[in-house]
């Protein structure tokens, strides 16, 4: 299969790469700002839909999934601007390209379009978002659905890896580097969510391309636990001192954006429909290990 990934130097994107390399795809790896290490690169900002279409038609892939977004909650609110035209108007231009090479489109989009007031959502619950990176991530959603073109929408929730990309440290190697240098690390002991393995979520997401699966999907981590609960498990899984982890309230920390309390996701639909089911989180992090101790 002709696969492009579009944000394939960040931390799913790279191992989607990588993954789909192994598995015979024949890749071609769309970045912007940093370099893509895996599969056949193309530098062009999503933005630009000019240069976008064109260099999608040359290479005229039979599949495209559309990773590249502006992910920093606090900077998409405070560059409402910027947010809307990487994360909705890239979007767009996405998912007309797609169209207009008559690939299948898998988007990737985020548990944080929900409210987070209830929590272990399904993909059918009311999407309502309280930041302006849930709203952007929400609209994108809806023109992908409404182009008419084949799809899939993936949901994660706290993407994290072994490794650093594209400039970026993702959260549990943030725990991790804290509890290694004995600093202390301030985490949310009210703040639920699904976190989400990046090989997992590359498994899942390239079975689902294979598959053409049509619809959205919640594939994130199988466990909803909180910030706090997840860094003490990681201390346990690495053999690190928890004591330098500190629990603390969401209503402790100011931001410009607002976090949803609970954006946990229900994973059955994934669970039911894929080979490559959703990670408990316990069999995450000992992969997680394994992982780290293979990239040293």
């Amino acid at each position: 299969m002709k696969l492009l990934i579009t944000g394939a130097s960040g931390l799913y994107g790279s191992r989607l790469a990588k993954l789909a390399l192994k598995n015979q795809h024949e890749v071609y790896s769309v970045h912007n700002q940093h370099s893509a290490e895996n599969g056949v690169p193309i530098q062009v900002d999503i933005a630009n839909k000019n240069k976008l279409t064109e260099e999608f038609l040359k290479v005229k892939p039979e599949a495209i999934v559309h990773a590249a977004s502006m992910t920093d909650v606090d900077k998409c609110e405070q560059n409402r601007e910027l947010a809307y035209k990487v994360n909705v108007e890239g979007t767009k231009n996405v998912a007309d390209a797609a169209k207009a090479c008559k690939a299948f489109l898998l988007y990737i989009s985020t548990d944080y379009v929900f409210d987070g007031e209830k929590g272990c959502y399904l993909e059918t619950d009311l999407a309502s978002p309280i930041s302006y990176y849930g709203y952007t991530k929400l609209k994108a959603e809806e023109y992908v659905k409404n182009t008419k073109g084949e799809f899939c929408i993936a949901r994660p929730s706290v993407i994290y890896g072994a490794t650093p990309a594209a400039g970026k440290i993702n959260f549990a190697l943030w725990v991790l580097n804290k509890l290694k240098n004995k600093e202390q690390a301030n985490v949310f002991n009210d703040q639920w969510n699904s976190p989400t393995l990046n090989s997992s979520l590359a498994e899942m997401t390239l079975e689902a391309v294979e598959k053409r699966l049509s619809g959205t999907y919640n594939l994130s981590g199988a466990t909803r636990i909180t910030r706090c609960d997840f860094a003490q498990l990681l201390a346990k899984t690495f053999k690190l001192d928890a004591s330098f982890l500190n629990p603390t309230s969401m209503k402790a920390f100011s931001a410009p954006a607002k976090r949803p309390k609970d954006s946990s996701l229900n994973t059955s639909k994934a669970e039911h429909t894929l080979k490559c089911k959703p990670l408990k989180v316990e069999d995450a992090l000992l992969r997680l290990k394994t992982e780290m101790t293979n990239s040293a």
